[in-house]
C-alpha cells in the first residue's frame, strides 16, 4: 500500500510541476524539472510489485524475468539524474542561459545512449551512471544552499538524490557481490529507501509552491481583522476589477490594500510638522500603527512617517508586524 501511495504521490508532484510550466514561461531549467520528477514518478510506479509484473509481462521471449520492469526502473533514474543535471548545470556560473539549451540538449543525448548501453548490456552500467550524476547534483546542491523557500527546497531535493546515489551505489556492489536477487513481489529494506528517495525529491521539487502557499494561508489568518477594519474604512482601494484568484496574489492584493488604507487615513502621504519621527523600536512603532488605526480619532497622530515599511522590513513584515499588534490589543480589549 505505500508503494503504491508513493508513487501517487510522486505524481501529483509532478502533476504540480506541469502546471507551473503552464502558468510560466517553458525555460530549459522548468522543463528539466518536470522530466525529472515524472522519471522519479515512473520509477515509483513501476517498483510497485502488481506494476512490476503486468511490465515483465510483456517482455520478448527468451528473456527472463524482471528485466524489463528493472531495465525500466534503471532507465527512469538515468532520465532523473540527466534533467536534473541540465538544472544542476544551470546554477554554475560558467553557464549561461544562452548556452544551457545546447548543454542541455548534449546532457540528454548522454543520458539517452546511457540507457541504451543499459539496455543492451549491463544493468551495472547504468547504476554507475545514476551514482555519478549524482554526486554532481548533490555538490551543485551543497554549494547553492541557504536559509530562504528555495534554499529549503534545494536541500529536500539534495537530500533525495544524496539517497539516490548511496542506492545506485549499493546495486553495483551487490551485481559484483553475486547477491542473490529478490524474487518479484518480496518486500526489502531497499524499497523503503527508493521510497524515501522519491519522496524527497517530490517534496523538495514542489517545497516553493507549498511553502509560499501556506505562507501566504499564515499572512491572511493574520491580517484578516485588519484588512477587514481598513477596507471597511476606505472600500476605495479594494479595485473591482481585481482577478486573482491564488492565495498568494490574494494575499499580496490584501497587503497593498491595507497599506492604501493607511497612507489615505494619514492624510494621503503628508508629512506633519508637528508629527514627532517614528522610533527605531519596530515593535513599538507597529504598536503605536495599530493604536492609531484602531481609533484615528484618538489622541495619536501620524503621518506618512509611520506608515512607510521601516528600513530593512519588507511591506509585507510590516503589515504583519502591525496585524500582530492590532490582534493583541483588540484580545487585550477584550479580556478587560
Amino acid at each position: 500500500m505505500t508503494l503504491w501511495l508513493t508513487a501517487l504521490l510522486v505524481w501529483m508532484a509532478a502533476g504540480a510541476r506541469v502546471g507551473r510550466v503552464l502558468v510560466k514561461p517553458a525555460t530549459t531549467a522548468r522543463v528539466a524539472i518536470v522530466v525529472a520528477v515524472a522519471a522519479v514518478a515512473l520509477a515509483a510506479t513501476v517498483a510497485v510489485p502488481e506494476i512490476a509484473v503486468a511490465v515483465d509481462n510483456l517482455r520478448p521471449s527468451g528473456v527472463h524475468a524482471g528485466w524489463l520492469s528493472d531495465g525500466v526502473v534503471v532507465s527512469a533514474w538515468i532520465a532523473f539524474t540527466s534533467a536534473t543535471s541540465v538544472v544542476a548545470f544551470a546554477a554554475w556560473p560558467v553557464c549561461s542561459r544562452r548556452n544551457l539549451r545546447q548543454v542541455a540538449v548534449t546532457i540528454y543525448s548522454i543520458g539517452l545512449v546511457s540507457v541504451a548501453i543499459t539496455l543492451a548490456w549491463s544493468f551495472t552500467f547504468g547504476w554507475a551512471v545514476v551514482a555519478l550524476g549524482a554526486v554532481f547534483i548533490v555538490v551543485t546542491g551543497l554549494r547553492n544552499l541557504d536559509w530562504t523557500t528555495l534554499g529549503r527546497g534545494i536541500a529536500i531535493y539534495t537530500t533525495g538524490t544524496a539517497v539516490v546515489g548511496g542506492l545506485a551505489v549499493l546495486e553495483i556492489q551487490r551485481a559484483f557481490t553475486d547477491a542473490a536477487a529478490v524474487p518479484p513481489g518480496e518486500p526489502n529494506w531497499a524499497w523503503q529507501a527508493w521510497e524515501v528517495a522519491s519522496l524527497l525529491i517530490a517534496f523538495g521539487a514542489v517545497w516553493i509552491v507549498v511553502e509560499l502557499w501556506v505562507r501566504a494561508r499564515l499572512l491572511l489568518s493574520q491580517i484578516r481583522l485588519l484588512h477587514r477594519v481598513m477596507v471597511g474604512r476606505f472600500p476605495e482601494v479594494v479595485a473591482h476589477d481585481q482577478t486573482g484568484t491564488s492565495t498568494q496574489l490574494k494575499a499580496s492584493d490584501q497587503v497593498a490594500q491595507i497599506m492604501d488604507a493607511l497612507y489615505l487615513q494619514s492624510g494621503g502621504g503628508v508629512v506633519l510638522a508637528e508629527v514627532p519621527p517614528p522610533p527605531r523600536s519596530v515593535a513599538e512603532r507597529a504598536d503605536t500603527v495599530a493604536q492609531w488605526a484602531r481609533n484615528p480619532l484618538g489622541d495619536v497622530a501620524l503621518d506618512a512617517r509611520w506608515i512607510a515599511p521601516p528600513e530593512g522590513i519588507s511591506p509585507r513584515g510590516w503589515v504583519q508586524a502591525i496585524a500582530r499588534a492590532y490582534d493583541a490589543t483588540s484580545l487585550a480589549r477584550a479580556r478587560n
